[in-house]
């Protein structure tokens, strides 16, 4: 399981005009699902996407977590994070999960932290979005959990 986070000021997701799912401060993640990932992956990516610190503390430095500050979480589903772009001009999907395997796996992701973090907001797994940001700082990480 792949994670592109970005520190937010807010963040939101539109699907055909309509607000699907929005955050104030907090960490945006899109997120892509591997052939072969499973509980185990959806786990450790939750525990990296609330634990990870990337806000900063009084100091100014890079200290605090999501769990600390209590920020917003909004998880949208990315395949195209997982594509292959090593040769070519044109990316390939065979590293991305198939759509069901994906969508599984997402959606296990979203209900575990909805059990764990209080504000937690997703995109629509499988349609075209508009995702709205606001970038704090930028800050911006890559996650794998592989």
């Amino acid at each position: 399981m792949i994670a592109l986070i970005q520190r937010v000021l807010s963040a939101r997701v539109d699907v055909a005009s309509e607000t699907v799912g929005s955050i104030g401060p907090g960490l945006l993640a899109l997120v892509a699902v591997q052939p072969d990932d499973g509980e185990t992956q959806a786990r450790r990516m939750l525990e990296r996407l609330l634990g990870y610190r990337v806000f900063s503390d009084e100091a100014g430095k890079m200290n605090r977590s999501l769990s600390d500050t209590g920020g917003g979480l909004l998880l949208v589903s990315q395949f195209t994070l997982a594509a292959d772009t090593r040769s070519g001009m044109r990316p390939s999907f065979t590293s991305a999960a198939s759509p069901e395997h994906g969508r599984t796996w997402f959606e296990r992701l979203v209900e575990l932290a909805r059990a764990t973090h209080p504000r937690v907001e997703i995109g629509r797994f499988g349609a075209h979005m508009e995702v709205h940001l606001v970038n704090d700082g930028p800050v911006t990480f890559w996650l794998d959990v592989r």
